[in-house]
């Protein structure tokens, strides 16, 4: 895996605590898919227009999309054509993991190429796959508990939940950790063509 290159195209803005803690949330992925010798990984803040530029894709080996702060937004638009027009641009195509930041079943477009491998009883599409290079995802494998629970705290901060609402999601934070382990093998081997899907 040496030499390799990989980018985290950060769609949302990191929180001060994230920042201090982790080094922003482009640290957070690069702790959780990086960490083979001699790997360089860059970050592009796509929230503020910042992107590769077209000449630079092909020096790459994958990219990481981040989810965003608001939800609501069309995947097929966003996340495809993202990768489409910034990342496919070149004739090497990179493998691309998308984390979408998405609630419920508000992912409800996909284009023909796309297969769903994932669902749940509360969402439709979890997770998708385009090919062999783009997998997208619901769910944030990013996060630790620590993230976790700072966002109950900043959403309680802005009176966007309530303490009781708060209070069960810490319960379950607690009752039903996620495998880290188990993400971190499926996103790090889709992304360094490690899994075959």
């Amino acid at each position: 895996m040496s030499g390799k290159r990989f980018a985290v195209l950060l769609c949302a803005e990191d929180s001060e605590y994230v920042k201090k803690r982790y080094g922003g949330y482009f640290g957070v992925f690069v702790n959780l898919l990086g960490g083979e010798e001699e790997e360089i990984w860059d970050v592009y803040s796509v929230v503020v227009g910042e992107f590769p530029k077209e000449e630079d894709i092909s020096l790459y080996d994958g990219f990481v999309i981040s989810g965003r702060a608001a939800s609501g937004w069309d995947l097929g638009v966003t996340t495809i054509n993202l990768s489409a027009s910034k990342l496919n641009a070149s004739l090497q195509i990179p493998s691309t993991l998308s984390v979408i930041e998405c609630h419920r079943d508000e992912v409800v477009e996909l284009p023909p190429s796309a297969q769903v491998i994932a669902s749940s009883g509360k969402t439709r599409i979890e997770m998708f796959i385009c090919g062999d290079h783009i997998m997208g995802m619901q769910g944030h494998p990013e996060y630790t508990k620590d993230i976790l629970h700072h966002l109950l705290d900043r959403l309680l901060q802005r009176n966007l939940i309530q303490e009781s609402q708060a209070e069960l999601a810490r319960a379950s934070i607690e009752a039903h950790e996620p495998d880290r382990e188990a993400w971190k093998k499926v996103c790090k081997g889709f992304l360094k063509g490690q899994l075959i899907l």
